[in-house]
């Protein structure tokens, strides 16, 4: 950067001085800008002997100021021995903090803190959490100890103690911290609130024991423990925690909600859904969610009788299995009057839909089944290519029931999982979980021969009965953003096995997850959506610096997602050296 002197006649004659800087952009394109006004030539003819060299030397001396900022000389001793602990820090976790600034979690966390008798800070405590749970996943134990490997490393207000401590006051704060999470990206990330995709997985704990219910003196329930026995995604006998996810039409995370191990998903999306619209505001929305969730109760609270021209109820988008499907249903699939060929992502599908009156019973007085007749809208596909496929999986069943039935005492109930399903008279003992012995074991031809029937199907139903065959498909199709969500938490964020133990910390645990969930959901959209959470991850993770002396940094990695950060949020990221002043600055410490 050289400053030079710059003469510019102006209309009325006179000359205007003014000290310019010329520069080269980011394209290496020659510019010039304007660094200090001095004023009219004619101004200062009786001040200096001769005007123009005195600002022309000024001019010089502004350039050798700054080329001393800029040219910084170190002098290295090639015996200096390599001193003990890192020499390289990450300030990667930039955009997440930036991000995480943005949402007002700091400012709500400093405001609430005020009013606790509490030696550390929670603000802080966080911070470290949520950026190592995106960083570096672990154990909140070595989350702490290797709390040096950022820039400007999380001493003050943490302690070892602190990390577990704060997660008993993350949990208070979930609702709240939610809607304000929403009230702070509804407008500048354009939320979707008018669908809803809905979704839950579970989660495991290295431990033999379910956590035990707590009771009131009358023996009614008053905490139910989380950590259960229940049916684990990987086959696991671990007790699990459940995790029902809410995420909007934008595929940003909303609400989340846990629940024991051993209670069944269906029930879990009424309340979550409930109390986020009315915690957010939202009205009608149309809930997504796979065929686990498809139940009459889930039906009629969403869309009730769905026969009204302008429903004010909310609506829904399920799958449905057409196999666990009724007699009726199981006949229109098999029927081939209606179909009709369609190209879909370059491979060929037949459909058919139709408009269907279909009687439910639902719940009632926590007793009654009363029937019930809703309005809704029935899609079914088939593809041979999803029917090889499920003719291919069910046969590697077929092969590993068959060796269950020559051999039973390899097996426990968790290890016979699927295969069980074709082999007819098995039985468990209840406390090993062994197969009982006594019953002659046989193969299920029959439910076999009913499967092979629907082999290539699948099957959609909506309240929705006025939009199109291919918008509803397209509604359906972004439950996939949802699961490869929680393939996120459990494979780049590591939250399985859980290392909590306590039901708060275990809350606590689950809440970092979702505020770390968040922040990467927003970077991402933040970025086009052009970039998977892998890489952007791998980016972030990998852009450090190492220390040259006690005030210069050079930076060792860059590449286009870190460009594409540094455009978005107007920092520079591609200088080699910069000052610990600079990299504090555009952390923003």
């Amino acid at each position: 950067f050289t400053m030079y002197l710059r003469q510019m006649k102006k209309h009325n004659g006179r000359i205007y001085l003014a000290i310019y800087e010329s520069y080269r952009d980011s394209h290496n394109v020659p510019r010039s800008r304007s660094v200090k006004s001095i004023g009219y030539l004619d101004e200062f003819i009786n001040l200096y002997d001769d005007p123009i060299q005195h600002f022309k030397d000024m001019a010089y001396d502004m350039t050798i100021e700054n080329k001393s900022k800029t040219v910084h000389s170190i002098n290295i001793d090639l015996q200096t021995e390599i001193i003990n602990g890192l020499n390289i820090y990450n300030v990667g976790y930039l955009p997440y903090k930036h991000l995480y600034n943005e949402l007002g979690l700091n400012d709500f966390l400093i405001n609430k803190q005020r009013y606790l008798n509490v030696e550390f800070s929670l603000n802080k405590n966080l911070e470290l959490l949520v950026f190592s749970r995106i960083l570096y996943p672990n154990s909140k134990k070595s989350t702490f100890e290797n709390r040096a490997r950022f820039f400007a490393p999380f001493d003050s207000g943490i302690t070892k103690d602190s990390v577990y401590k704060s997660l008993d006051f993350f949990n208070q704060y979930k609702d709240d911290i939610l809607k304000l999470i929403w009230n702070n990206t509804k407008q500048p990330y354009h939320r979707d609130a008018s669908k809803n995709f809905y979704d839950c997985t579970n989660y495991y704990f290295e431990t033999e024991y379910n956590d035990e219910d707590i009771f009131d003196d009358e023996g009614n329930i008053i905490e139910k423990g989380l950590r259960k026995r229940g049916p684990e995604k990987n086959k696991r006998p671990d007790p699990i925690v459940e995790m029902g996810l809410l995420m909007d039409g934008s595929g940003i995370p909303m609400a989340y909600d846990l629940f024991p191990g051993n209670e069944s998903e269906k029930l879990s999306l009424r309340p979550l859904l409930k109390k986020t619209k009315a915690k957010f505001g939202i009205e009608r929305t149309i809930v997504v969610a796979d065929r686990g969730l498809n139940t009459s109760d889930n039906i009629y609270f969403l869309a009730g009788k769905n026969n009204k021209e302008h429903n004010p109820m909310d609506g829904y988008v399920y799958g449905q299995s057409v196999r666990g499907a009724d007699k009726e249903f199981k006949n229109w699939v098999l029927n081939p009057n209606g179909y009709q060929c369609e190209l879909i992502d370059d491979a060929a599908f037949i459909h058919k839909s139709r408009k269907y009156a279909k009687t439910i019973k639902i719940e009632r007085d926590g007793k009654r089944k009363v029937p019930v007749h809703v309005c809704q809208k029935q899609m079914v596909y088939y593809s041979s290519k999803y029917a090889r496929k499920q003719r291919k999986e069910r046969e590697k069943m077929i092969e590993k029931a068959k060796d269950l039935i020559e051999n039973p005492a390899k097996y426990t109930r968790a290890t016979s999982y699927g295969a069980a399903n074709y082999v007819n008279n098995i039985d468990y003992d209840r406390e090993t979980g062994e197969v009982k012995t006594g019953k002659t074991l046989s193969l299920d031809l029959n439910k076999i021969k009913e499967e092979e029937q629907f082999d290539g199907y699948y099957s959609i139903v909506t309240s929705e009965t006025e939009l199109e065959d291919h918008e509803i498909r397209k509604i359906y199709r972004g439950l996939s953003k949802i699961e490869d969500t929680f393939k996120v938490t459990k494979s780049n964020f590591s939250s399985r096995p859980a290392f909590v133990w306590t039901a708060e910390h275990i809350k606590g645990h689950f809440f970092t997850c979702f505020i770390a969930l968040v922040l990467i959901r927003l970077l991402e959209k933040r970025l086009g959506n052009k970039y998977s959470v892998d890489k952007i991850i791998e980016s972030t993770k990998n852009y450090n610096c190492i220390n040259l002396d006690t005030n210069i940094y050079q930076f060792v990695y860059r590449d286009e997602i870190i460009d594409e950060i540094s455009k978005e949020f107007g920092i520079n990221l591609n200088k080699k050296y910069q000052t610990k002043e600079e990299i504090k600055k555009i952390l923003k410490y």
